[in-house]
Parts: structure tokens; C-alpha cells; sequence
């Protein structure tokens, strides 16, 4: 790719105090390559410090120096959903444009049919159903997202969300914070997880790391999954099978999502499968939020069919300021955070710098970065996606005032 190209790099905002110089830890640590045996990015360079604040405007993923040299445009920008917010207005003419998950930049069918340049859409994470994928196919854009680079990141999140509905942690915070010693307050929702049935929905990367981190607490583990998983996993931490997710909700007391998002999956947990589940079950959810029907979720929180609800996705993003979740009883939800800790970022970074480096010099991207590319869905697209759009609704992240 000889010719200047125009990079649309849409990131989150700075801290509130600004972009930090200084960090809690001096360093993070040195991975060689991810549980399953795939190497980690592997680009020529990095122009960044590993664990340094690099998914803000002021951070860049560490692209500047690199796109410039190259002598390409970089444009770096967190207005995306305003009226002639930043983002549109450099689209028309943009040849890639990088966004994340927890701030997305949602591609729409109109945004992409107003993008003739539009080449290539690089997720800087996992999950591009921010995409609409069946436009991409219809236009020849190249989709992908640097695949296993923050599984295990999202894969404690969801632990630590379990233990925390299951324990009743963030009540028993809140008493401490508040000057509070209230025991009763605290416990009178506090239970033990061990011995209780707890299954993910998808045996993923992510879900299956899901499962092997809960196996020491003692429990009785469930997957569902359109791929089974090798009987050795299966005997190994000793897991039951489920044809389909409404057997798998009806026999455990701590469901955990992780599937993708697709058509198929759009308001999966609806009034009618969340009727089925055990009353005072738990979800957790950092998959997406759109596999959740918002209002099914808070209803059942509101009623007691549900015991608490906790992830970190939600639709859209940002959520507008009277999302229902934000009030509703018994939750431990935060923002779309637990694929951008300090230590994920800089597996991402290093993966979309090594993207661009083999668009640049037209060499093959990885199979398994792959999700559309020449109008099919591709590599890991083809095998966890299906063509379609999820990006309808996106318009009311504009809703969002900090």
C-alpha cells in the first residue's frame, strides 16, 4: 500500500485528571504465548511501554510515530455518536479505522455505504459486532480484531463478578465506605458458591478459561457450545454437556456469558428463558450487552427471579445516563472495562500495529485476526460469527453525557 492513507482511530476519553505519568506498578508481566499455544503479536516494533494507559486519545495505542513514519495520516478522536461528531466527519474519506469494543465506533450500514475508501475495520481488541458484518461482506471491507489478546482479562472479570453477586460484595463495601458496620445488612444476601451449579454459555477462549478458574471453588461446572469441547477437557474438569442454552439455565444457579453476538444471539436472555432459570439465579454477562434484553433483565431483578446481575457490556456504549440498569436492585455492573486492563492493552496495541504493518506491505494478516475479508466471513469470523447486523439501536449511545 504505496499510497497515503487516512487512519481513523477512535479511542476513549483521557482520566478525568488527565492522561497518567506515573503508574501503580513499574512494569507488567512477560508473556510468551497464550494458553492454547498461539504466539502472541508479533510486530517488527513497538513505540510503547508495556502497561502504560494506551486505549485513551493521549495513549494512541502507541500508532503516532509508526503510522507517520510510514507517511500515512493518523486522526485519533473519542467523538463518535454526537451530531457531525468528529468520526463522521473524517469517515468519507478514511481508508481504516481502528476502534475498541468499550468505546466502539459503530460501523453502520449507512456509515459504510458513505465510506468509499473504507478498506479495512480493525477492532483493537475482540468482538466486532460493532461492525455491521453483512454490509462488510457487501462491500469488500476487511474485518478483524487481534483474537485471544485480553480472553484471560475478560475471563477474571467474570470470575471476580460471580464471587462478587454471590458474597453480596458491593453492599458490604458500600456499609465500610459509609462509616457502617451493619453485619446483617451485609449477609442477609451473602451465600457460599461452593457446591452450586455454574455454567457459561459458549466454551470459548473465554468461557472455557471461565470454567477451569471456577473449578477450584468447588462447584459443579455446565457449558453449552455449538462445538463440544475434546472429552479430555470434559473429564478433566469434570463438565456437563448441555444441547442447548435453555437446558443448560434451567440446571444451574450461576450462568456465565460468553458467546458472540450475532443475530442469533440478539436478546438471547429475554422474559421467556430468564422465566425458565432457577428463582435467584445469578448472570453474569461480559460477552455483550445486546444478548441480554434490557428490560427482561431488570424485571427479573426487580421480581426476584434473578438473585443479582453483573458484566461490563452493555448496548449501547456508552449507556445512556437512564439506562435501567444503572438503578437496578442487585447489580454489580461496571463499564465496559474488563478487556482493557493496563495489561490487555498492550497485547491489542501490539496486535493492530502488527495488522497495519501487513496492510502496509500487503502481506498476509493472520487467519485468525481475520472475520470478513473478500466478501465472506473468514478465519474466526467463519467460525463464531454469522453474517447479518447487530448495530441497530447504536444511534442511542449519543444519549451519553459525562
Amino acid at each position: 500500500m504505496s499510497n497515503k492513507e487516512k487512519i481513523l482511530c477512535v479511542l476513549y476519553d483521557d482520566p478525568i485528571d488527565g492522561h497518567p505519568t506515573s503508574y501503580a506498578r513499574n512494569s507488567i508481566p512477560k508473556l510468551d504465548q497464550y494458553p492454547d499455544g498461539q504466539s502472541m503479536p508479533s510486530p517488527k516494533n513497538i513505540d510503547f511501554t508495556p502497561g502504560e494507559l494506551l486505549g485513551s486519545i493521549s495513549g494512541e495505542l502507541g500508532l503516532r510515530k509508526f503510522i507517520e513514519n510510514a507517511g500515512h495520516e493518523l486522526i485519533v478522536t473519542s467523538d463518535k455518536d454526537s451530531k457531525d461528531s468528529v468520526f463522521d466527519q473524517h469517515l468519507s474519506d478514511a481508508s481504516i479505522v481502528i476502534s475498541q469494543p468499550f468505546w466502539p465506533a459503530y460501523l453502520t450500514k449507512d456509515r459504510i455505504d458513505k465510506s468509499p475508501n473504507l478498506k479495512l475495520a480493525i477492532t483493537a481488541g475482540i468482538g466486532s459486532d460493532h461492525v455491521d458484518l453483512q454490509s462488510a461482506i457487501e462491500n469488500n471491507l476487511t474485518v478483524c480484531e487481534v483474537t485471544y489478546c485480553n480472553s484471560i482479562s475478560v475471563a477474571e472479570h467474570a470470575v471476580m463478578q460471580i464471587l462478587a453477586l454471590v458474597r453480596n460484595y458491593i453492599p458490604q463495601y458500600k456499609w465500610v465506605v459509609s462509616g457502617g458496620w451493619n453485619i446483617s445488612d451485609s449477609v442477609s444476601r451473602s451465600y457460599d458458591i461452593e457446591g452450586m451449579d455454574v455454567g457459561v454459555v459458549a466454551a470459548g477462549r473465554i468461557g472455557t478459561a471461565v470454567l477451569k478458574r471456577m473449578k477450584p471453588f468447588d462447584v459443579n461446572l455446565h457449558y453449552t457450545d455449538r462445538h463440544r469441547l475434546p472429552e479430555s477437557i470434559e473429564n478433566d474438569l469434570n463438565l456437563t454437556y448441555h444441547k442447548d442454552v435453555d437446558s443448560l439455565v434451567q440446571n444451574c444457579d450461576v450462568v456465565s456469558i460468553h458467546c458472540p453476538l450475532h443475530p442469533e444471539t440478539e436478546h438471547l436472555f429475554n422474559d421467556t428463558l430468564i422465566s425458565k432459570m432457577r428463582k435467584g439465579s445469578y448472570i453474569v454477562n461480559t460477552a455483550r450487552g445486546k444478548i441480554c434484553d434490557k428490560d427482561a433483565i431488570t424485571r427479573a431483578l426487580e421480581s426476584g427471579q434473578l438473585a443479582g446481575y453483573a458484566g461490563d457490556v452493555w448496548f449501547p456504549q456508552p449507556a445512556p445516563n437512564d439506562h435501567t440498569w444503572r438503578t437496578a436492585p442487585n447489580h454489580a455492573l461496571t463499564p465496559h472495562t474488563s478487556g482493557t486492563s493496563l495489561s490487555a492493552q498492550a497485547r491489542y496495541a501490539a496486535g493492530v500495529r502488527e495488522i497495519l504493518e501487513c496492510w502496509f506491505e500487503n502481506r498476509p494478516i493472520r487467519e485468525e485476526y481475520l472475520i470478513v475479508q473478500s466478501g465472506s466471513l473468514a478465519g474466526t469470523g467463519a467460525h463464531s460469527y454469522s453474517a447479518g447486523n447487530t448495530t441497530e439501536g447504536s444511534d442511542q449511545a449519543s444519549k451519553f453525557k459525562s
